[in-house]
């Protein structure tokens, strides 16, 4: 019989993972057992994805607001200390803030307008034209913001973050000052001492802050980058990718995950004789249409993958080959054309007429945003997704 589907992708429930829990053979026993539940064979090249939150659990990577504290005042000593283009979250940022507030004397908030690095909006484009104001190159002060724009809450969250992300500062003891700028320099008119907290543009931050003479710059990444006192950590991305985990801590981003992802291929190969490819993921790729917000909070989608997850897709168009190459053939004709151009099309299509339109972007960054979606950031509890015929075409 012909085969009718393609990409199956499943959302697999396991146990509550909790520090200390062996996540690798958890979640070799979790498709083992949802194969045989659900009766479908493991092939060569299926996929199984795994949250970074659970491995992050299982790590039992936590920090406490006062870790935070204690880096951040170990870093910038008494001096006012810059905290710029945060995002605009509760659970990404807020706790982070608390730690950061606790560990200064005062803090000048510079938010970047009209909306975060996210997508997270404090104003509309359109009533920056109507108001006159530019972006790039004007600063506003809270007062003027305010004069300008009024109270504006969140469009999904009902939050006013200026007044929240204040009062969260004052909260811990500091004073603050917010100001509204997307330019990185603004800010050493206050101060010398910076904290970057924005996540995928911060390298380019940090060598403009340096060149304009700053004397103090470290970003997110920089914070909990190692243990303080028995705290979890990051060596890679620290505070990045971190979430709230209760009012007093965070969870951050898992560590060194590559041994867990091959670990997990190597007893599925023994097990069942297929090599199935592995990856944890974050936050997906995508961007919401309404709210404007681009989903990639964390500093990458995948912190570690097997090497068949490694570089991007290369497919051909099928509408493009039906419309163009073959736009003369019908039924079985068409179809033994289109599969016969697959078997035998190039191994790098890049620049390739044929290739144009598919999704120029990474397999990780596909597949982990496939599997948000799939996993959801709620109550779906399906933690791992397994993942099958992905790597199929037409003539399979």
């Amino acid at each position: 019989m012909q085969r009718v589907v393609g990409t199956v992708v499943r959302g697999l429930r396991g146990p509550i993972i909790n520090q200390g829990d062996d996540i690798e053979q958890i979640v070799v026993d979790t498709v083992l057992n949802a194969a045989s539940a659900e009766g479908f064979s493991i092939e060569d090249r299926d996929i199984v994805t795994i949250t970074e939150s659970i491995v992050a659990r299982a790590q039992g990577n936590y920090a406490s607001i006062d870790h935070i504290a204690e880096d951040v005042r170990a870093k910038f000593g008494s001096d006012t200390v810059g905290v710029i283009f945060p995002i605009l979250s509760r659970n990404r940022f807020a706790n982070c803030l608390r730690g950061i507030a606790k560990g200064a004397q005062k803090v000048v908030l510079m938010l970047s307008f009209p909306a975060d690095e996210v997508g997270n909006h404090l104003v509309s484009l359109d009533e920056l034209d109507e108001k006159g104001i530019n972006p790039w190159t004007d600063v506003l002060t809270e007062a003027e913001f305010r004069a300008n724009f009024g109270n504006k809450k969140h469009t999904f969250t009902g939050v006013d973050y200026i007044d929240y992300y204040k009062s969260i500062i004052e909260g811990e003891g500091a004073a603050c000052e917010v100001i509204f700028s997307n330019q990185p320099k603004t800010i050493l008119d206050y101060t010398k001492s910076v904290l970057t907290c924005d996540i995928h543009s911060r390298h380019r931050t940090k060598r403009i802050l340096l060149a304009g003479g700053a004397e103090t710059v470290y970003g997110l990444d920089d914070i909990l980058a190692q243990s303080i006192n028995g705290s979890g950590y990051n060596e890679a991305y620290g505070l990045l990718g971190s979430n709230k985990a209760t009012e007093d801590t965070v969870k951050l981003f898992p560590n060194n995950c590559q041994p867990l992802v091959d670990g997990i291929q190597a007893k599925l190969k023994e097990q069942t004789g297929k090599t199935v490819e592995v990856m944890v993921y974050g936050d997906g790729a995508f961007k919401d249409p309404v709210g404007q917000i681009w989903e990639l909070a964390d500093p990458v989608v995948s912190p570690a993958y097997t090497a068949g997850l490694a570089g991007t897709p290369n497919e051909i168009k099928l509408k493009y080959l039906a419309d163009n190459n073959f736009s003369h053939l019908r039924g079985e004709e068409l179809k033994q054309a289109i599969a016969s151009y697959i078997e035998n099309k190039n191994e790098n299509l890049v620049g390739a007429m044929e290739a144009q339109g598919t999704t120029p972007r990474r397999l990780t960054d596909l597949i982990g945003s496939l599997s948000d979606l799939t996993s959801g950031s709620g109550d779906k509890g399906t933690p791992m997704v397994y993942i099958q015929g992905y790597f199929d075409n037409y003539t399979k």
